[in-house]
């Protein structure tokens, strides 16, 4: 027996795929701080398991396909807050912002079909593609400038007759990079003029630093029908395990499509609509004070990146996630190594190698993604094992 060549194709999470050598380390006795995931530390709010505690229906049943009319309607009004026009009957609930990403690519590629996304990019986008049968198409960028899109002409001449969106998170995992007005203008006058879709990953439009504007492809009135903005209350909120996303357009017939994806799973879990749905109203001082948190860690982080000899670091100006270039052959045994020979007072740092993240062969290999999901302490103690390890790897290898 053999199992499908669908799966066998799929790459292994360079997330995670170092998880059972960090594991082994532990049992060692060492601890490990993990710069390698970006599962919040921050406290969910307390609306979340107050609304749970609250739910007094005596059958858990079926949720309606689109959603939970309560989830929908949060969503409504947490884009009104954003000045994003979505109505009701725009939006379908899904199980996190994965299967947002699946029911679109679902929705706009046939087996196939090409998806123009920024490399580095977040690394489940080409598994998400392989199971849809699309294919991605890279738009290289590079850690010298930022990861910002090159020239418009650099984009369309990868346009062909098989194209049919470009994908792009804003602000980016892994990047931490926030597109401009000029970039967002031109992401969009490239999809009106070849009538291509928008998939808009907004997942991290709260973290936006230093002054920069986030800038929704939704607000853009002439790529309206474009549009198709994926989203999850995972990171805003702490809340991951959760599962609870969601799809929003103004296109009737990409709403319709992605229904009759949502109908065939049945639904999104019931009680954790209810929870996600309550986090709308989540006070603006929680909102604040996790802004705060993570620009605080992202400056510890940069501050010391920056000043590592042969390090390539521009400071990532959203979300929380860095692309470092290293002055090495292979990030990704470097990587190994730090779990498996190397500790500073009985003290390693886990982070996942860049490779992963592109979708052209041999770019990323020099390169790392780091998180910054964990308190500043430990993100400055964090930076000093990370920056002695690469001292000392380096003469070694």
């Amino acid at each position: 027996m053999k199992i499908s060549k669908r799966t066998e194709a799929m790459q292994a999470s360079p997330i995670r795929k170092l998880v059972p050598y960090a594991d082994k380390a532990k049992k060692a006795g060492k601890k490990v701080y993990h710069l390698n995931i970006g599962q919040p530390d921050i406290k969910t709010p307390e609306v979340f398991f107050d609304a749970i505690a609250k739910f007094d229906n005596p059958v858990i049943a079926y949720s309606n396909s689109q959603g939970e009319k309560v989830m929908i309607e949060s969503m409504v009004k947490y884009y009104k807050k954003h000045n994003m026009n979505f109505d009701y009957e725009d939006i379908i609930i899904t199980q996190g912002g994965s299967e947002a990403l699946i029911f679109a690519m679902f929705a706009v590629c046939d087996p196939g079909d090409e998806i123009l996304v920024p490399e580095p990019f977040y690394t489940n986008y080409n598994g998400f593609a392989s199971i849809t049968g699309a294919k991605i198409v890279p738009i290289t960028t590079k850690a010298e400038d930022g990861f910002h899109l090159p020239a418009k002409g650099e984009i369309t001449k990868l346009i062909n007759k098989k194209t049919k969106a470009i994908l792009l998170a804003n602000p980016g995992n892994p990047t931490g990079t926030v597109y401009n007005e000029a970039e967002i203008n031109m992401i969009a006058d490239i999809a009106h003029e070849n009538n291509l879709f928008i998939i808009a990953d907004e997942v991290y439009k709260e973290y936006v630093y230093d002054g920069e504007k986030f800038i929704s492809f939704s607000s853009i009135e002439k790529v309206k029908y474009n549009v198709i903005i994926t989203d999850s209350v995972s990171k805003r909120y702490s809340a991951c395990g959760a599962r609870v996303g969601s799809i929003a357009s103004k296109n009737k017939e990409i709403i319709a499509g992605v229904m009759k994806l949502a109908q065939s799973r049945l639904c999104v879990a019931t009680l954790e609509q209810v929870g996600a749905a309550a986090l709308v109203d989540t006070p603006d001082e929680y909102m604040k004070d996790s802004y705060n948190e993570y620009k605080a860690r992202r400056d510890v982080a940069y501050e010391a990146l920056s000043k590592m000899e042969g390090v390539i670091c521009k400071k990532p100006l959203g979300a929380f996630y860095v692309i470092v270039k290293l002055p090495i052959e292979n990030a990704e045994d470097f990587a190994l190594w730090m779990l498996t020979d190397f500790d500073l007072n009985n003290e390693t740092v886990m982070f996942a190698p860049a490779e992963g993240f592109y979708a052209t062969p041999g770019l990323g290999k020099d390169e790392v993604r780091l998180s910054f999901c964990i308190a500043v302490d430990d993100v400055k103690r964090a930076m000093e094992i990370f920056e002695a390890g690469l001292k000392e790897y380096k003469k070694t290898h």
